[in-house]
């Protein structure tokens, strides 16, 4: 499992860790309107998959803002962003941010997504930061689980993989 730390302490990953070349596990979480969302569901799209503690934190909201910005320049790529807020505090986030070309997604029911991927803090019930890319047929082609859970990810190298990806 990949190391992280959370203000400086480590902290305990539950789930499965993923790689590059993988098939990208299924999942199921909540969207704004409390419909359930599979990766299936987006299924023979290039997948950028960006994975926040908090909405409602600081690096969280410049993590969405800025992949909200790349999203409309990349051609066939959806952007995902889950996190465990409640479903109606990321509509309330999105609509008071101008947020409009990411879809967020609650994975506060089940954890699903975070067991699947590897990201599921267990001391704090959230989500460790990461970037995923998986492309049109479900294989994952970029991995990023940030060490430092209030660090930046890379956001140049996950574009590019979105933007690389088929």
């Amino acid at each position: 499992m990949a190391n992280i730390t959370f203000k400086g302490n480590a902290v305990t990953l539950l789930g499965s860790e993923v790689k590059v070349g993988d098939t990208a596990p299924n999942f199921t979480v909540l969207a704004n309107d409390l419909s359930e969302v599979t990766l299936d569901d987006s299924k023979g799209s290039v997948r950028l998959i960006s994975v926040v503690p908090s909405i409602d934190t600081g690096v969280c909201d410049a993590q969405t803002r800025k992949f909200n910005e790349a999203a409309a320049e990349l051609d066939n790529v959806k952007v995902l962003t889950v996190s465990v807020d409640l479903p109606f505090a990321q509509k309330r986030w999105c609509g008071a941010n101008g947020i409009e070309n990411v879809q967020t997604l609650s994975d506060h029911r089940d954890l699903s997504f975070g067991e699947a991927y590897g990201v599921h803090i267990q001391e704090l019930r959230l989500l460790a930061r990461a970037v995923f890319v998986v492309d049109s047929n479900d294989k994952v082609t970029y991995v990023e689980y940030v060490s430092e859970a209030t660090d930046h990810p890379n956001y140049d190298g996950a574009i590019d993989a979105a933007k690389n990806a088929n």
